[in-house]
């Protein structure tokens, strides 16, 4: 695996290092050893499926509270999506940034989300499909969400005729930022 370091601490884009011949190709997508070396927790202790019916499909933007705070990997496995991570740690130098990439089926990149982060994507094509591997077993009284349009953040989502949403998704509360002022930042690759 080829790690690429994003704007936000701790955070990583991985891209397979693929093995090529007239058969196709064979490449590594998870490596505990690999993993730890760069600083991800190699644990996983749930593996989940999200499957996205149609484009314009945004789910988000959701963190877990301690002591329950998730590290996850994402992959689209199917389709394609705009995936999204904000920094919610007060403590870091990336606090309040946001970083977005494409992930598909057909760049068969993964995103690497810190315990910390709030994470979402929205769907680029029908038929999506999300895999996550996650270093917590689910703890549905310590979940928590920002809005996916909070100006604290200014994400730049990619535009969409409809975004499909859940109810509990469209009403996060609006951030309250914790301990400084800093000026909201912003990736996108």
């Amino acid at each position: 695996m080829i790690f690429e370091a994003t704007p936000l601490h701790g955070a990583l884009v991985a891209h397979l290092e693929r093995k090529e011949d007239e058969r196709g190709f064979f490449a590594r997508v998870w490596c505990e050893e690999e993993a730890a070396a760069h600083g991800i927790d190699p644990r996983v202790a749930q593996s989940n499926l999200s499957y996205n019916r149609y484009r314009g499909t945004l789910r988000g933007m959701h963190y877990r509270a301690e002591p329950h705070a998730e590290a996850k990997t994402i992959r689209c496995i199917r389709g394609a999506i705009f995936d999204v991570i904000v920094d919610l740690r007060p403590s870091s130098p990336s606090y309040l940034q946001w970083f977005g990439v494409e992930l598909s089926a057909e760049n068969r990149a993964s995103l690497y989300v810190p315990e910390g982060l709030a994470h979402g994507f929205q769907t680029l094509e029908d038929h999506s499909e999300v895999l996550y591997l996650m270093n917590q077993l689910y703890a549905p009284h310590a979940e928590r969400g920002v809005r996916w349009d909070d100006p604290a953040f200014a994400i730049a989502w990619p535009s969409a005729d409809t975004r499909i949403m859940s109810e509990r998704d469209r009403n996060w509360p609006l951030y309250r930022p914790v301990g400084r002022d800093m000026p909201v930042g912003n990736a996108s690759k």
